[in-house]
């Protein structure tokens, strides 16, 4: 199975991603690495970039 935006996206639901809250996430972003906020917040990188991804288009 191929995995895609489109899929995480209904998988998990448009109004939340992997549980995370976007507030939260966005101030601990500028001063965090990646790694950190993998572990920080209980994701994998895969899952960081996803999310950094959608902020930006937000």
């Amino acid at each position: 199975m191929r995995f895609s935006d489109k899929g995480m996206i209904s998988a998990n639901g448009s109004s939340q991603i992997f549980g995370v809250d976007f507030h939260n996430f966005i101030q601990r972003e500028e001063s965090s690495s990646m790694v950190e906020l993998a572990s920080e917040f209980g994701l994998n990188v895969r899952e960081v970039k996803h999310l950094k991804k959608r902020i930006e288009r937000s």
